[in-house]
């Protein structure tokens, strides 16, 4: 049986694609799978996370997929591939071949949206995510704290006739609206948290910290990983 591949991937650098993918190579670790996670970013931050983490920790098999000449290892259950910034053109294809599943993270930012389009009609156009043998999912990343509470409390006032738009709602909204407008599945809102500075410093992943911030940090993860486990995420041909 061949390997699940999930590559993160945004042409814009600083959207956390390293934090969605080492937390992802951690999660599918503690679910005791051979997980790879093959870091195509000559940065290698991905890389170095793994070397901070502990060997008492599940095993997570890296590679230096930047040097060329990585090929899918037979024993790995699932590979999470971390993509360079500004990928574009025939490597940009060439690492859409590999996977089954792309995950796009967007900041709540003008500029980060803009990217995130022309990053969405550039995967578009790749003949094998046109053909439906790969499939897209976009996450909203490092959203403020308390937007989706802020988001309530805003409907409840203004159903009375109380218009009130918190900042963290001027932020977020408009992200939400633009990832529903890309009609590919939005899968995911992460907010922003130290524990994922704390995670990162030791080689983990935020599920594996197993404090109370930690914990409920990883709850938003919930929909991405169901997801991610479910038909829905892999390609017709699959």
């Amino acid at each position: 049986m061949s390997a699940r591949t999930i590559l993160v991937l945004n042409s814009k650098g600083g959207c956390g694609k390293t934090t969605i993918a080492t937390n992802l190579a951690a999660y599918y670790a503690q679910q005791g799978r051979a997980v790879c996670l093959a870091d195509f970013d000559p940065q290698r931050s991905s890389l170095q996370w793994l070397e901070a983490r502990s060997p008492d920790r599940p095993k997570i098999e890296g590679a230096a997929a930047f040097d060329g000449g990585f090929r899918l290892p037979r024993t790995a259950d699932v590979v999470i591939m971390d993509a360079p910034a500004a990928i574009h053109g025939a490597d940009l294809t060439a690492l859409v071949r590999r996977a089954q599943t792309i995950l796009i993270p967007v900041l709540p930012s003008a500029t980060d949206m803009r990217a995130a389009a022309r990053c969405v009609h550039a995967l578009l156009t790749v003949g094998k995510v046109a053909r439906h043998q790969t499939r897209l999912a976009t996450i909203a990343n490092r959203v403020p704290p308390g937007s989706t509470i802020q988001g309530a409390v805003e409907t409840v006032l203004n159903s009375v006739h109380l218009p009130y738009q918190s900042v963290q709602s001027q932020i977020y909204r408009p992200l939400e609206r633009f990832l529903a407008r890309l009609r590919i599945p939005f899968v995911a809102t992460l907010n922003d948290s130290p524990s994922y500075a704390l995670a990162d410093a030791q080689g983990l992943g935020v599920y594996e910290l197993r404090d109370s911030r930690s914990v409920w940090d990883w709850v938003p993860w919930r929909p991405l990983v169901d997801w991610l486990d479910s038909r829905r995420s892999l390609p017709r041909a699959v």
